[in-house]
């Protein structure tokens, strides 16, 4: 790993940090933008991440088409990240994970709001994006960029967006962010649903974070670096 170029090395390290805390399963992926070419992303071919090496990560155009597969199996889901690179160019990384502790406010009128500090990258606001409301019945995979794009569209500006069923897909402007994201989203989800269950209360019964809290966290000291 020390043979190839660092963000390849911090794409891999980024794999193997969401595998160990049980953000990414067998089919969770993250990608990174080509810090050389921005119309385009680099995406593991299809391992569990925490086996991903160098040699496994692969370019692909923002389409999701791959720039040279060299005969490996790719992501079915790299439309996600194709679609949101599109969409926003101020994102660097991409999470997608079907961490279970999200499942509910995907499927409930209940949002999931911020109460965890170092959850702050997740915003105040945090969209839901169901795959029926504009494709009809599917196998809940993003497996079209017409899909991903769709998804995008409900991302909007928010660093996340739930899938209804699915999990959720994350971006921020750094590689680093986006891991921290992946792992704290889901610590936040668990300890607002047990605020709620303590309370037996509802969302707005629980001191969530302000708009001015997560600005003053979110500009604050932090390291940005493996």
């Amino acid at each position: 790993m020390t043979e190839a170029p660092n963000y390849i090395r911090d794409l891999v390290i980024a794999n193997r940090i969401l595998a160990h805390e049980d953000v990414l399963d067998a089919y969770g992926h993250i990608s990174l933008r080509h810090p050389d070419n921005p119309e385009r992303f680099l995406l593991s071919c299809s391992r569990s991440p925490e086996l991903v090496e160098p040699e496994d990560i692969v370019e692909h155009h923002l389409n999701g088409q791959p720039v040279n597969p060299d005969g490996r199996k790719l992501y079915l889901e790299r439309f996600i990240h194709g679609a949101v690179f599109e969409a926003r160019p101020d994102v660097v990384a991409v999470v997608h994970s079907h961490a279970e502790d999200v499942l509910p406010f995907s499927m409930v009128p209940v949002p999931l709001k911020p109460v965890l500090h170092n959850a702050c990258k997740m915003g105040s606001h945090v969209p839901n994006w169901d795959i029926r409301d504009a494709f009809g019945d599917t196998n809940m995979l993003v497996a079209k960029i017409e899909q991903g794009r769709d998804m995008a569209k409900a991302l909007g500006n928010a660093s996340v967006v739930l899938m209804r069923g699915h999990g959720f897909t994350g971006a921020t402007a750094t590689l680093m962010e986006t891991v921290a994201l992946g792992v704290y989203l889901p610590k936040n989800a668990r300890v607002l649903m047990n605020a709620m269950r303590l309370g037996n209360v509802g969302v707005d019964g629980v001191k969530t974070l302000s708009q001015g809290e997560l600005d003053l966290i979110n500009f604050g000291p932090q390291r940005h670096d493996f």
